[in-house]
């Protein structure tokens, strides 16, 4: 096992031209961690915007820092006091978003606790797209919103990382499911499992019924047009993007918030659905490490409208 990886990393706030390709020495795994050759890493909103500085207000990032919130691999070495995990084995990575050491790089001395073994049958690379969206979407429709079946939901931004599995996630639970897309994603967001998709690139219809649930995943004038849309004594659920005004006492409806918080055991559910096939990953596309400034700056622009990007070390 040679003693250099190749990382991503960055020593300052700045746009994508602070992302460096380095050679950087190969972490040891310290007492509870795992060493993963990484397979692939997602590019998720929240690394451009840490990266930009845009979260200065709620993470600290340690410089310099590695990008990436999750990704998958195989273990090739155990430290100290892990029980569970064995080199070969397949898992799935979690990574603090303040942490120094992120996916996109070679190796990763992940914490065990942040690691999940990847069920048989599920594709290495591939999966990488279930693990941080996945995450989102299952506490905002299983702890937060608890969708039951017959509910009426909508998912704002339903093409999505996160929306997709939103909208498969719903589906599943017996919910009447509409989202809201791009018009080119409506076939798209239908194959997901929706009933019905809306263009927000198209005049919004007028015969949608008040809804149960709202999955807000935008914030700003989108959230502001969420509340019409609810039955009286509906629920508002959003997940932190612009920022947003509450005004649940004004419709008469519940507004909360999903607190997204690293969470194995949510991440293994997510992938026992998968693993059934409940779930399907959606990739958006899969670039190599040296084009991490490249993924990152196609989601900031908005260029991606489906799934996940992924990286492959």
């Amino acid at each position: 096992m040679p003693d250099t990886m190749r990382a991503v990393s960055y020593e300052t706030y700045g746009g994508p031209e602070v992302l460096q390709l380095a050679t950087l020495p190969r972490p040891a795994p310290g007492p509870g961690q795992v060493l993963v050759r990484l397979a692939a890493a997602g590019v998720a909103p929240l690394d451009w915007k840490l990266r930009a500085g845009l979260l200065a207000a709620y993470f600290t990032p340690a410089f310099p820092k590695i990008p990436g919130r999750d990704g998958t691999g195989t273990v090739v070495a155990c430290g100290p006091e892990v029980e569970g995990f064995a080199p070969g084995d397949a898992v799935a990575v979690m990574a603090p978003p303040a942490g120094a050491a992120g996916t996109c790089a070679e190796y990763i001395a992940a914490e065990a606790a942040l690691c999940v073994a990847l069920p048989k049958g599920l594709e290495l690379i591939e999966s990488a797209a279930l693990i941080n969206s996945g995450l989102s979407a299952w506490i905002a429709a299983m702890r937060t919103a608890r969708v039951q079946p017959g509910q009426k939901v909508l998912v704002q931004a339903g093409a999505g990382a996160v929306g997709g599995l939103l909208v498969q996630l719903c589906a599943h639970l017996g919910a009447e499911v509409t989202a809201t897309c791009r018009s080119t994603n409506a076939d798209y967001v239908q194959g997901l499992g929706a009933q019905r998709a809306i263009a927000y690139d198209a005049p919004f219809p007028t015969d949608l019924p008040p809804q149960d649930i709202v999955f807000d995943l935008m914030g700003g004038v989108v959230h502001d047009a969420c509340y019409p849309l609810l039955a009286k004594g509906g629920h508002l659920v959003w997940l932190t993007a612009a920022p947003i005004t509450d005004r649940g006492a004004d419709y008469g409806v519940t507004v909360s918030r999903a607190m997204i918080a690293d969470d194995a055991g949510v991440v293994a559910d997510v992938l026992a659905l998968a693993a059934q096939g409940v779930l399907r990953p959606q990739v958006a596309g899969i670039l190599p490490l040296d084009q991490t400034a490249l993924a990152q700056d196609r989601l900031a622009s908005g260029q991606v409208t489906r799934g996940r990007l992924l990286i492959t070390p």
